[in-house]
C-alpha cells in the first residue's frame, strides 16, 4: 500500500514501525499519527493491515491512509531485503517483534527475535536510517525465580532467564544497544513492565481464562508481592520520548536501556482482582504455596507430554508465569524521567478502567445468569428436602446453624472424647437432665405460682413413630433387598462390582475409630453441602472431567486386555460395549 509522501507535509518526519500490528505497535502508530508531525509505514509480517471494526472509521489510521500520511508494508524481518525495501528513506524505527508468535519453537524465535534483530540493524546501517529504538521487556532483568525491587538499570541482564523468550529478547537488546555508534546509527532499548490496556491479547485472556478454571479461587504465595504495570499509551508515549531525546552527543540516552512503568507499584494480586472484579469475577481469596502449585503443573505437564507430545505450551504461560505469581517485580524509572522525559500520562487507575471496558466481550455477562436461575433450589437444597434440614446445613440463619453446630460439638465432646463410657455419658447427661427439669419446676412455680408440665415437650407421637419404621421398613425393602434380588440372579456384573466396592469402603471405614469418624462426619456436615453448594457449577465440571477421564482410562483397559478377556467381558456385560471387538 504505497503513499505518495512528496505530497505530504514537507517538515513531516518519516519512520517505520516494525511490527505496527502488534499491541504496543498500534498504540505507537496511533499516537504517532495524532502528533501530526509523521509519515507513518506500518510494517508487519501480516499480507494486509485488516484495520479492525473500530479502526475502520474516525480512526487516525484510516484518515491517515487516506491523506496519505500512513502506509502498510508487509515486511519479514527474517528476510534483510524486505526489512531494507521497507526502512529505506526512514529516519527512525521502532522495533517491535511479536510476542510469543511462534510458541515454543526455539528456532523460530530466535529467527524472528535474535536474527530478526541482527538484519534490522544491517538495513538500517545501509539505509542511512539515524535511529533505532528497541522495544525490549523488563523481563530481561529478572531470572525467573528471584525477587527484584526497586531494580534499575544497573542491574545486569539475567544469566537466567525465566523462558526462552525473554533469553531471546535480551540477545536482541545487546545487539541493538552494541550497535550504538556504528555507522552513524543512534540506537537506545526500552523495557515496559507488564503492558496492559484495550486490545491486550496475552495478560487479561490469560486472567479470565484462568477465573473460568478451578484454579479461580487460589492465590500463589502469600499475595504480598509487588509489580510494576505500564498502560500500553505509556509504552507508546515512552518511544517517542525516547526518539526525541535520542540526539548525536547525548551519551544518557544513546546506547542506553530503560525501565518504563506507570510509577506506581502495587501487589499483583490486587491488580489481578481489579481487573478481575471489573469484568464480575469472583476475587480469589484462597491461599495455596508456590511449590505444591509447581508441583501439580509439572504433573499436569507431564500427564499432556505423554497423552498428546506433539502439542505446543505456551512457556509463558506455565512455570515462569508461576514464578511471576508469587516473586516481587519493581522496577526503578528515575533514569527514564531524567534522560528522556518520560512520564505516565494515563495513570493505573484510569487504565484499569479503560481496560475493563474494551474486554466487556469476556466479562461473566447475562448468558450464565439466564443458565442459572436463581429463583430454583440449588441440588444440595434439593438433596437436603428443601425444610429445616437444609436451612440449618447450608447456613441460610447463621445464627441458627452456629448454636445448632456448636450443640452437636459439646454432645460430641461429652459422649467421645470426655474420657468417660459412653454409658456412663448417657446416665450422666439424663442425671443433669432430670435436674435442670426439676430446678426449671421450681423457679417456675415460685416466679409465676404455677407449675408447668416439660413432659410434653419430651412426648413422641405413635404417629410420628409409626411413620418412622415405615420410612425404615420401605428403605430396607426398595434398597436392600432389592439390590440382594439383583446379586441373586447372577447376571449383572456392573451391579455387583458396585456392591463390592460399597461393602469394601465400609469395611475401610470401620477400621477407623468411631470417634474420628463421627468427628470427621460431623465437620463434613456442616462444610461440604455449604461449599459444594458455593462452587456447584466447578464441582459439576470436575466431576464431567473426571467421568470423562475414567471413561478413556476403562476403553484404554479393555482394548490392551487379551481377547478372551474383552469377550468375556462383553458376554457378561461388563464395561458396556466397550469389549465388543
Amino acid at each position: 500500500m504505497a503513499i505518495d509522501e512528496a505530497s505530504a507535509d514537507p517538515t513531516a518526519k518519516t519512520c517505520t514501525v516494525l511490527g505496527g500490528r502488534t499491541f504496543v505497535g498500534r498504540s505507537l502508530v496511533s499516537r504517532l499519527l495524532r502528533l501530526g508531525n509523521w509519515i507513518v509505514r506500518i510494517a508487519d509480517s501480516a499480507s494486509t493491515l485488516s484495520l479492525d471494526a473500530g479502526e475502520e472509521e474516525n480512526s487516525p489510521i484510516s484518515d491517515a491512509i487516506v491523506a496519505g500520511r500512513a502506509s502498510y508494508i508487509r515486511v519479514d524481518v527474517r528476510e534483510r531485503r524486505q526489512v531494507c525495501e521497507a526502512i529505506r528513506g526512514s529516519s527512525v524505527v521502532f522495533f517491535l517483534d511479536s510476542l510469543d508468535s511462534c510458541g515454543d519453537d526455539f528456532y523460530l524465535n530466535y529467527m524472528w527475535i535474535v536474527q530478526g534483530a541482527k538484519n534490522v540493524i544491517s538495513a538500517c546501517k545501509e539505509c542511512n536510517v539515524q535511529k533505532l529504538i528497541y522495544n525490549s521487556t523488563a523481563d530481561v532483568a529478572f531470572d525467573g525465580v528471584l525477587s527484584v525491587q526497586n531494580g534499575d538499570e544497573s542491574l545486569p541482564c539475567s544469566g537466567k532467564f525465566g523462558d526462552v523468550f525473554s533469553e531471546l529478547k535480551a540477545q536482541a537488546e545487546s545487539l541493538v544497544l552494541f550497535s550504538n555508534g556504528s555507522g552513524g546509527l543512534l540506537t537506545c532499548a526500552l523495557r515496559p513492565s507488564n503492558v496492559f490496556g484495550p486490545g491486550d491479547p496475552y495478560l487479561v485472556p490469560y486472567l479470565v481464562e484462568r477465573a473460568k478454571s478451578l484454579w479461580s479461587k487460589f492465590v500463589v504465595g502469600n499475595g504480598e508481592n509487588m509489580s510494576d504495570f505500564t498502560f500500553v499509551k505509556n509504552v507508546a508515549h515512552a518511544h517517542i520520548c525516547a526518539e526525541q531525546a535520542l540526539r548525536p552527543g547525548n551519551s544518557s540516552v544513546a546506547g542506553k536501556a530503560f525501565f518504563i512503568s506507570n510509577l506506581e507499584p502495587m501487589k499483583l494480586w490486587d491488580f489481578i482482582c481489579l481487573i478481575l472484579q471489573g469484568l464480575g469475577y469472583e476475587r480469589p481469596n484462597i491461599h495455596i504455596p508456590l511449590k505444591l502449585v509447581q508441583s501439580l503443573v509439572a504433573i499436569e505437564t507431564f500427564i499432556r507430554n505423554k497423552l498428546k507430545p506433539q502439542r505446543n505450551q505456551n512457556g509463558r504461560l506455565q512455570p515462569a508465569f508461576l514464578n511471576q505469581l508469587s516473586c516481587t517485580r519493581t522496577f526503578n524509572c528515575s533514569n527514564a524521567q531524567q534522560h528522556i522525559g518520560y512520564s505516565p500520562i494515563v495513570n493505573l487507575e484510569e487504565g484499569v478502567a479503560l481496560t475493563v471496558l474494551s474486554f466487556s466481550n469476556l466479562a461473566k455477562d447475562s448468558p450464565y445468569a439466564k443458565l442459572k436461575d436463581l429463583s430454583q433450589p440449588s441440588r444440595a437444597e434439593k438433596l437436603l428436602g428443601s425444610g429445616k434440614v437444609a436451612e440449618i446445613l447450608l447456613w441460610r440463619d447463621e445464627k441458627k446453624t452456629f448454636y445448632f453446630a456448636l450443640a452437636l460439638l459439646q454432645l460430641f465432646h461429652w459422649f467421645f472424647i470426655s474420657g468417660r463410657t459412653f454409658i456412663s455419658s448417657a446416665a450422666l447427661l439424663l442425671l443433669l437432665l432430670s435436674v435442670i427439669i426439676f430446678c426449671q419446676s421450681i423457679l417456675s412455680s415460685s416466679t409465676f405460682g404455677s407449675n408447668l408440665a416439660p413432659s410434653a415437650k419430651f412426648e413422641v407421637s405413635e404417629s410420628l413413630i409409626k411413620n418412622v419404621f415405615v420410612s425404615i421398613g420401605s428403605l430396607w425393602n426398595s434398597s436392600v433387598v432389592q439390590t440382594l434380588n439383583l446379586l441373586a440372579k447372577g447376571n449383572d456384573f456392573n451391579h455387583f462390582l458396585k456392591v463390592f466396592c460399597s461393602v469394601y469402603l465400609f469395611k475401610m471405614l470401620l477400621s477407623f475409630s468411631s470417634t474420628m469418624l463421627i468427628g470427621t462426619g460431623l465437620v463434613c456436615m456442616f462444610t461440604s453441602l455449604y461449599i459444594f453448594e458455593q462452587y456447584e457449577d466447578h464441582a459439576n465440571r470436575l466431576v464431567k472431567a473426571t467421568t470423562i477421564s475414567m471413561e478413556k482410562l476403562k476403553e484404554v483397559m479393555v482394548k490392551s486386555s487379551p481377547a478372551s478377556l474383552q469377550l468375556f467381558l462383553h458376554q457378561k456385560r461388563i464395561f458396556g460395549n466397550d469389549g465388543a471387538s
